[in-house]
């Protein structure tokens, strides 16, 4: 995959400054105050090992990048009646201690479709978005794409959870049309995806119903093969 790069602000107490988010559809980077941060979700960005000293406001040492407001826009591929269009999403997420607040609004076609204002992570988020949509307007996120599997198991991060079989296609469409388990293909997968993120090779999933029931049926606690 190649890297993207999204532009935007981080405010906090102290006040906010423009940064760039930076992401190759599975890991995250982005550097503020002249330190940078890392890490496969929005609520576990960590400071790199040998980054330059943080400033006071920052964080403490070692912990994760809280108690601050990401701010940024991206832009995102819809297909509106099959033909591919091109959107802006626009991201908002509150890193609070305790739970974190994320509100996404899609701009496409001069109209807005907006989550709620404060979703629990990505997917709730997109799925929110999606049930606001006129039928023949379609996102193209790995969310929404053929190949991917949310881990429905409670309590999981606030972004980077979709598992990507685009390694294994035929083997996974067999899987959600019901002939075989998806829990077999796991370590046939490419890993795990940014559910704000599309490659080169989306398609579109089933239908929602049917989608739904293929993505219940992935395992969440097992090795990712694409990480050390």
């Amino acid at each position: 995959m190649t890297d993207e790069s999204w532009s935007g602000w981080y405010r906090d107490a102290r006040g906010s400054e423009a940064v760039v988010l930076t992401t190759d559809g599975q890991r995250l980077r982005v550097r503020v105050r002249g330190t940078d941060f890392e890490g496969d979700s929005f609520d576990a960005l960590y400071p790199v090992v040998d980054s330059a000293p943080r400033s006071a406001g920052a964080g403490r040492a070692g912990a994760p990048l809280t108690d601050c407001v990401l701010e940024w826009d991206l832009p995102l591929p819809v297909l509106v009646a099959g033909t591919l269009r091109h959107a802006t999403l626009g991201c908002l997420l509150s890193l609070r201690p305790d739970v974190p607040a994320l509100h996404l609004a899609l701009h496409v076609g001069g109209a807005v479709y907006e989550s709620a204002r404060a979703e629990g992570d990505f997917s709730a988020a997109l799925a929110t978005v999606r049930r606001a949509l006129p039928d023949d307007i379609r996102l193209q996120t790995c969310s929404d794409c053929a190949f991917s599997g949310s881990f429905p198991a409670p309590g999981r991060a606030l972004s980077g959870t979709l598992a990507c079989f685009r390694g294994a296609k035929d083997a996974y469409r067999g899987a959600a049309a019901g002939e075989g388990g998806v829990p077999d293909l796991w370590d046939r997968r490419s890993g795990t995806v940014q559910e704000i993120w599309s490659c080169r090779e989306f398609e579109p999933g089933a239908t929602e119903g049917t989608d739904a029931d293929r993505r219940e049926a992935v395992p969440w606690n097992t090795p990712d093969p694409a990480r050390p």
